[in-house]
């Protein structure tokens, strides 16, 4: 199942450096495939997530999902 959320692209400079974004509601994602077009630290996105079941990763930091679609947010 999908769900749209909107947040802030941040990148977290550990274990090797990793992208992610936490959302309006302070919820961290991190996004197995992590659109190139989105890596701005601060850039405000929507953006279509599904879970991903059984990744395995060495960061341990937010919930892993797949990026269905998304758009920069401008203010």
């Amino acid at each position: 199942m999908s769900k749209r959320i909107t947040g802030k692209v941040v990148y977290q400079d550990f274990s090797g450096g990793f992208w992610g974004i936490i959302s309006d509601s302070g919820k961290e994602y991190r996004p197995v495939n992590f659109p190139n077009q989105l890596k701005k630290k601060g850039a405000s996105v929507e953006i279509v997530i599904r879970k991903v079941k059984d990744e395995v990763s060495m960061f341990m930091w937010g919930e892993p999902v797949k990026i269905i679609s998304f758009s920069t947010l401008y203010s």
